[in-house]
């Protein structure tokens, strides 16, 4: 059942990660694992075997970093109409954990409170990582929101602002 988490990528290409939410250019939009930070989503890459932006050429680094903005966009579009509390997302590239690309999107919310909405996600308390409870754990709680992701993701970009 958790075979798909020991090769994520490979597992998008194959149909077989359960949080995919949309195909995109360069990558797959995926839902997070844990939603403690309600909308939480996850851009990897759709090339094997790479495991930082620099691996890939030029082209193929520019349409990642385009889904991340389209995958930005949408959890912000998506968290702002679902929670009057949604206060912005953080987009971050880092790999130090997992070796393949992948760009984490986070909303951050007005009811984290001080300290915790002007810190990095990461400094949460590994209790919310591992979180049993329905509203944690990626599941059927989270069939809505799901659907609204991937819905938001399947609206036609607006032409780029200036």
């Amino acid at each position: 059942m958790d075979d798909w988490r020991s090769d994520r990528v490979g597992a998008a290409l194959r149909g077989d990660n359960p949080t995919v939410l949309r195909r995109l250019s360069a990558g797959f939009a995926v839902i997070g694992d844990v939603q403690f930070l309600p909308g939480y989503s996850v851009l990897i890459s759709d090339t094997p075997g790479v495991d930082r932006l620099s691996d890939l050429p030029r082209p193929r680094r520019l349409a990642f970093l385009d889904d991340l903005e389209r995958l930005g966009d949408a959890v912000e579009r998506v968290c702002a109409r679902r929670d009057p509390g949604f206060r912005r997302v953080n987009l971050e590239i880092l790999g130090n954990t997992d070796a393949f690309l992948h760009a984490h999107v986070w909303p951050r919310y007005e009811w984290e409170g001080d300290p915790a909405v002007r810190r990095p996600v990461w400094l949460y308390p590994p209790t919310h990582w591992s979180d049993p409870s329905p509203t944690t754990v990626l599941g059927p709680a989270h069939d809505a929101l799901r659907a609204d992701l991937t819905a938001q993701l399947e609206v036609p970009r607006s032409p780029a602002r200036d």
